[in-house]
C-alpha cells in the first residue's frame, strides 16, 4: 500500500521539521527528565508540568537530538498528551507501546498476551502515531520511537512519587 507509506512517511518528516512542543519550561514547576538511547546517541529532554490536583498534563516541552524516528515520535507524543489526564497518557503510552511490540510478538509466536507486552486500551485512539508502525520492520529502530514514551513514564512517575 504505497499510498498509506507515503502519507506515513509526510507525517514522520513534518514532525522531524516542524516538531511540535519544542522547547523548555521553568522547573519547578515543571519537572524534568531525560532520556538517552545508547546505541544511536538519541537524547531526549522532557519538561512536563502536571497540575497535582485534577491530575492533568498542562504543559508539556520537549528538547534534545537524535535520528528523525525518536524526534518525531517525541513531537507526535507531546502533541497527544499535552492536556491529557496522566492517566489517558499512560492509556496513550500503552497503546503505543503495543503498536511497537506487534513485530516481536509475531516473531515470537505470541499472541499478545504475555505478561511483559503492552496491552493497549481498545478505547485509546493513537491517531497520527500509527504513522510510526512501520517502525516495527526494524526491530533496532523500535527504541527511537520509545524513547520519548519511556521518558514520559519516567517523568510521570517521578511527579507521581514527589505528590505522594
Amino acid at each position: 500500500m504505497p499510498g498509506l507509506e507515503d502519507l506515513y512517511r509526510e507525517i514522520i518528516l513534518d514532525h522531524y521539521r516542524n516538531p511540535r512542543n519544542r522547547g523548555e519550561l521553568s522547573t519547578p514547576p515543571a519537572h524534568k527528565a531525560e532520556g538517552f538511547n545508547p546505541l544511536c546517541g538519541d537524547e531526549i529532554v522532557l519538561y512536563v508540568d502536571v497540575d497535582v490536583e485534577d491530575g492533568t498534563i498542562r504543559d508539556l516541552k520537549v528538547g534534545g537530538q537524535g535520528c528523525s524516528i525518536s524526534q518525531s515520535s517525541a513531537s507526535m507524543m507531546s502533541a497527544a498528551v499535552k492536556g491529557k489526564s496522566v492517566d489517558e497518557a499512560r492509556a496513550l503510552t500503552r497503546a503505543f507501546k503495543a503498536l511497537m511490540s506487534i513485530h516481536e510478538t509475531t516473531l515470537e509466536g505470541g499472541d499478545g498476551s504475555g505478561t511483559d507486552t503492552p496491552v493497549p486500551d481498545p478505547e485509546v485512539k493513537l491517531g497520527d502515531l500509527e504513522a510510526l508502525q512501520g517502525v516495527v520492520k526494524f526491530p533496532v529502530r523500535i527504541k527511537c520511537a520509545t524513547l520519548s514514551w519511556n521518558t514520559l513514564t519516567q517523568a510521570l512517575d517521578e511527579v507521581s512519587s514527589a505528590a505522594s
